[in-house]
């Protein structure tokens, strides 16, 4: 297997990618591993608020928040990312301050206490997942340019084109003519 992707990198998907989706999408690295890789799209926001989805949970119940799609796989998943670091327990470590879920006390007492905000706090329906071997296909392919952790961009209230076009830019200047072209240079 070539080198695995880092947990906290930012996948930014080609202006070609035409897969729905995908196109024009930042994946933030969950896990890479010879078994495959784990990502969360963090620029789809879905119509769902957080609210509809934990009607009756103890603990979350009555929670306005958005809701992201964190890719097409697991759909019937809910995970959130945060930097609100030990405010929430029991995460996963992504490196750069990003935190992977957590105990769901800690993070109901975040909210109580104001300190969960859409600055810091992220959740996602589904994820994105890839088998064995797929991501570095797709790698030696050219479909994903991958961009340093950037914990801002994680929680950046940009709308999906937007947040794309930033990552993109931020990689100099190839990044930003990346950034220009259409998904089919026919359409210029």
């Amino acid at each position: 297997m070539a080198t695995p992707v880092p947990p906290g990198t930012l996948l930014l998907s080609v202006p070609q990618m035409l897969d729905p989706n995908f196109m024009h999408s930042v994946v933030l690295m969950i896990e890479h591993n010879d078994q495959g890789a784990l990502g969360l799209v963090i620029n789809q926001q879905v119509e769902v608020r957080l609210e509809d989805l934990l009607e009756g949970h103890p603990l979350l119940e009555g929670r306005d928040f958005p809701v992201y799609s964190g890719g097409p796989v697991g759909r019937d998943s809910l995970q959130f990312v945060h930097r609100l670091g030990q405010e929430i327990s029991g995460g996963i470590d992504l490196g750069d301050g990003l935190m992977l879920g957590g105990r769901l006390d800690d993070l109901s007492q975040a909210f109580e206490r104001g300190l969960a905000t859409q600055e810091n706090l992220r959740f996602f329906v589904g994820y994105s997942g890839w088998g064995e071997g797929q991501l570095t296909a797709e790698f030696s392919i050219g479909s994903w340019v991958p961009a340093p952790p950037d914990p801002d961009l994680c929680f950046s209230p940009l709308d999906r084109e937007a947040l794309w076009r930033l990552a993109l830019s931020g990689l100099g200047d190839v990044g930003k003519n990346l950034a220009q072209l259409p998904p089919d240079v026919t359409w210029n």
